[in-house]
């Protein structure tokens, strides 16, 4: 042994995250055979070769930024990401480059997320936007800030947009838009709804020392680094499960959840619910769902936790009207609530798909691609276990989702939400999807505590692409009810 210091070789087993500056043991990437071989290990400040070779190809700021690189913990998955998100922004389209990207930043703005604002602000300057747009809307020409109104129901409500919002848009005169345009502009507002939502949910922070160019303050509220998320660390040493009975409460827990899922597949076997049976239980969840989060939440933890969240920046407030507007339950308490949206009266793969394709030329077949990626994206893993068949748990989330925005689906029994998501991941989940701004670390945390952060990020793209879908689908109903 050394005992004058540590030898060069030992030295060259680490690395310093230059976004933390904590010191993180390397992890050469594994690519053996195997559910665990097929996902490499990705390193703080490095990534596989896929990797790069995606970012050169579909990249649109010429960089690896720090949501690519924990995504990239899902090299599958983020290659339809990627090459989606590069063909609404870069790739021939109904709108104007610095429209795309001005409209990204009106979405983002929606949630507060500077991280995403601050990117687009170089992109539409990079792309020829006029400067004085970004000293807020009053600036814009007024059919970008007719948006508004649908850049608002589509983040909080989506379920209030109506055949007369689209109406409206298109009319004709000087200000209206076409239907290939809105649709291309509906696109972007739902893909950076979610993509805000992935970003607060797996506390993805700004870049080391950005260029404040434009004077945008980049906010980071989770306290988490990227080289956790990257480096895939186990989630066992954090706050939550400090001490040995952390660690066996949350094995217990593991164990519990798989037991469940054996349970529910032997009674799926052995019994079908009934159809009115199915639709009480999606009534009842969709009821429950009133109960998650905003009492849980703010009693649950400090609200310090909070506070850098709540602060609206004069940065963030200038691409929005209506900031007090937010989500609402679509099941309101003492209130008569909405038709719930039947998702087989309309369901992406055979409506919303073939208009969104009619009117904007490949993007149905890319977001069709990047939908099916990652509800059906599996290792076969859950936490330590190997050979393990997650489809039910993926479900489950994806139409947890959508149960909270009024969509059910008629041949899925919701009674298994309850008996799968412990009301821990119910908050988590409630919370990135409807409040993302709100998210924390504590909530990070205090869910399926034996499982990695790869789980974890799979588990956030799964809520971001649900979001997406549900938004895409109310917003092209509204479309198909104009056409008709």
């Amino acid at each position: 042994m050394n005992r004058g210091g540590s030898s060069p070789s030992a030295a060259a087993n680490y690395l310093l995250c230059t976004n933390c500056r904590k010191v993180l043991r390397k992890v050469r990437a594994r690519l053996g055979s195997g559910p665990r071989g097929a996902l490499p290990v990705v390193q703080a400040n490095t990534v596989d070769e896929r990797t790069n070779f995606l970012v050169e190809e579909y990249s649109t700021s010429g960089r690896l930024d720090n949501i690519t690189q924990v995504m990239s913990l899902h090299t599958q998955y983020l290659e339809s990401f990627l090459r989606s998100q590069f063909y609404m922004l870069r790739m021939d389209g109904p709108l104007p480059l610095p429209y795309r990207h001005y409209i990204a930043i009106m979405a983002a703005a929606r949630h507060r997320c500077s991280y995403l604002i601050n990117m687009h602000v170089d992109e539409f300057l990079k792309t020829g936007g006029i400067p004085e747009w970004l000293n807020g809307l009053e600036y814009v020409p007024q059919r970008l800030k007719n948006l508004n109104e649908i850049n608002k129901l589509l983040a909080h409500r989506p379920w209030l947009i109506t055949k007369e919002h689209i109406q409206k848009l298109v009319k004709t005169g000087e200000n209206n838009w076409s239907l290939p345009e809105l649709v291309h502009a509906v696109v972007l507002l739902a893909h950076y709804h979610a993509l805000a939502s992935f970003v607060f949910g797996s506390g993805i922070n700004p870049e080391r020392d950005p260029e404040i160019s434009n004077g945008f303050r980049l906010i980071s509220v989770n306290n988490f680094c990227v080289c956790d998320l990257a480096n895939d660390n186990s989630i066992e040493n954090a706050s939550l499960t400090g001490g040995n009975y952390g660690i066996v409460d949350s094995l217990s827990e593991l164990e519990a959840l798989m037991e469940r899922m054996k349970r529910l597949q032997e009674e799926r076997d052995d019994d079908e619910a009934s159809q009115e049976e199915m639709t009480t239980r999606f009534e009842k969840e969709k009821k429950e769902s009133l109960f998650v989060v905003s009492g849980d939440t703010f009693h649950s933890f400090p609200h310090s936790d909070f506070e850098d969240d709540m602060i609206i920046t004069s940065d963030v407030s200038r691409y929005i009207e209506d900031p007090g507007f937010g989500y609402e339950d679509f099941a309101r308490r003492g209130e008569e609530h909405l038709p719930t949206f039947r998702a087989q009266d309309y369901t992406w793969e055979n409506h919303g798909f073939s208009l969104v394709n009619r009117l904007y030329s490949d993007i149905g077949h890319l977001l069709d691609e990047k939908f099916r990626m990652v509800y059906n994206l599996t290792y076969n893993t859950m936490a330590t276990h190997e050979d393990v068949d997650t489809t039910m748990l993926r479900r489950a989330l994806f139409n947890y989702v959508h149960c909270m925005f009024g969509i059910r689906y008629d041949d899925y029994d919701y009674g298994e939400v309850n008996q799968l998501l412990e009301r821990s991941l119910k908050v988590y989940i409630k919370t990135v999807t409807c409040y993302p701004e709100r998210t924390t670390k504590r909530m990070y945390d205090s869910y399926w505590r034996q499982f990695k952060h790869s789980e974890k990020v799979h588990v956030n793209l799964l809520l971001m692409e649900a979001r997406m879908q549900a938004e895409l689908l109310y917003a092209l109903r509204a479309i198909t009810r104009h056409l008709t």
